[in-house]
């Protein structure tokens, strides 16, 4: 007979590497991506040598935020509540923005993929946040 406590246990671990296999080519994408900006920073002394002279602060704050709810997942694989709040909290403001920014119905072909992009981000980090929540209920016997 299968003990009760053993299959939350089990569901919860199947949770977390769901999550955590998820969240892996999105924190490497990213890494690959900041590593490469870095690098053409450093030799050429401009991360983008194609970006546009007076480019505002306010196109720059979506994917700024977006790598910092990736980090958030790379903090989740240690601390799953903080690191699923932090994905979270940085989504919901880049969300935030994008709609003030730029509603998606006008251009709903080219305006639809960065809304696509925070659904694949946000969707492990949900998954750490409930993985936290089901092994914080769990009783110990």
């Amino acid at each position: 007979m299968t003990n009760v406590i053993d299959t939350g246990d089990r569901v919860t671990k199947w949770i977390r590497w769901i999550a955590r296999i998820w969240s892996s080519p999105i924190i490497v994408y990213s890494l690959m991506m900041f590593i490469g900006y870095a690098w053409n920073w450093v030799t050429t002394g401009t991360a983008d040598p194609h970006a546009v002279e007076g480019y505002p602060l306010v196109e720059a704050l979506p994917p700024i935020l977006m790598f910092l709810s990736v980090l958030g997942l790379g903090i989740a694989w240690r601390w799953e509540r903080l690191g699923g709040a932090i994905s979270l909290i940085f989504l919901l403001a880049t969300l935030l923005l994008l709609l003030i920014q730029r509603p998606i119905t006008q251009d709903f072909s080219r305006s639809a993929i960065p809304y696509l992009m925070s659904l694949v981000i946000a969707i492990p980090g949900i998954l750490f946040l409930v993985c936290w929540w089901r092994s914080r209920r769990l009783p110990t016997y």
